[in-house]
């Protein structure tokens, strides 16, 4: 990170959870107890070189898995909402603004509250999830999609002056590029 000398970040997004939420027996060794989680999220907002920077930043939740692609399971829906949940309050606790990537993926999926959760073996197999995960967890394009508008929304709602689309272009445009 740039000291605030050097340059100034004008956004900061904080984007894991997907591998700490593996389950401790995994053979990947990726987990991180959920309350190591919490503490390494306000650790890295409350680091010196971020707070020097006064970013605005965003938490983003990790996203649902689709427990049906997996070969082996190493994550479960309801084990990795609980890494959402615990994003959400730690952003909550901090002031700093939270994209819920969990919540607006699981209602595009039409998931409602007291729902067995799609991607649980609990639940029949989503098809919105199998177009969103190529592999039970890594996004494909759509998901991709659903990230940017929820960045662009979060953005607009929060700090509407900074909204891309109220921002001066530092470059020509891609029109007016010689051809």
């Amino acid at each position: 990170m740039p000291l605030p000398t050097q340059d100034h970040l004008r956004f900061m997004t904080v984007f894991f959870g997907a591998n700490d939420a593996c389950l401790p027996e995994s053979p990947t060794k990726q987990h991180i107890p959920l309350d190591q989680y919490k503490q390494n999220l306000k650790a890295i907002v409350g680091h010196p070189l971020v707070v020097a920077q006064e970013p605005r930043i965003i938490l983003i939740t990790p996203p649902p898995v689709d427990e049906h692609q997996f070969q082996d399971v190493t994550r479960t829906a309801e084990h990795t909402k609980k890494y959402a949940d615990a994003c959400r309050q730690v952003a909550s606790d901090l002031g700093v603004v939270v994209l819920d990537l969990w919540y607006a993926v699981m209602s595009r999926a039409g998931w409602k509250e007291g729902e067995d959760l799609p991607g649980s073996q609990k639940a029949s197999k989503s098809e919105f999830l199998g177009e969103l995960l190529h592999d039970g967890l890594h996004f494909n394009p759509k998901a991709y999609q659903v990230l940017y508008e929820e960045m662009m929304k979060t953005i607009a709602d929060n700090w509407p002056d900074q909204s891309p689309i109220t921002m001066p272009m530092v470059l020509p445009g891609w029109g007016s590029a010689p051809k």
